[in-house]
């Protein structure tokens, strides 16, 4: 009986189900595929535009600096450890980040070697006048009136954001 149902399985032909019962199991694991590629790619986009971001914060802190120095409560020995070692500590990181850009982005690492460069001449000359300015001795002292220029450090900072929004 086995044999009679087999041979007449046979004799029928292909069906629609079972091409069905075959396909379906492929578009799903096709449909998986597909999604935890898409996936990825937005997790790897994710976490590049956070180092850009972390790269830029990092810059922008060191652009800080001359307004924590001017600003500094006082002139202690203690109060000028503090900000050389925070400004070591922010070289540090904006170098830091040049390798890292190197590595995971190195299309934009030059206009980020760049940024830090400007920014670097800039506040590192705002930084040596701050130091020599004399201790604010008032609250309406701490609004300094004009901001440091910055107008080199805005412009690279700008290529090398237009070079990060490409990369991503």
């Amino acid at each position: 009986m086995a044999i009679i149902a087999a041979a007449q399985a046979t004799n029928r032909g292909w069906t629609w189900a079972e091409t069905a019962a075959l396909i379906v199991p492929f578009v799903a694991l096709f449909g998986a595929f597909l999604t935890y590629a898409l996936n990825q790619r937005a997790v790897r986009k994710e976490r590049r535009a956070r180092t850009f971001a972390e790269a830029l914060t990092v810059v922008e802190e060191y652009l800080e600096m001359p307004y924590r120095i001017r600003r500094r409560p006082e002139s202690s020995s203690a109060v000028r450890q503090q900000l050389t070692d925070e400004v070591s500590g922010l070289l540090a990181r904006m170098a830091f980040h040049q390798a890292w850009l190197q590595i995971e982005a190195s299309a934009v690492a030059a206009p980020y070697a760049t940024l830090v460069a400007t920014a670097r001449a800039e506040a590192g000359a705002q930084m040596s006048l701050a130091w020599q300015q004399p201790l604010l001795a008032t609250d309406s002292g701490m609004n300094l009136g004009t901001p440091y220029p910055r107008d080199r450090s805005t412009a690279a900072r700008a290529i090398c954001i237009d070079m990060m929004r490409r990369q991503l």
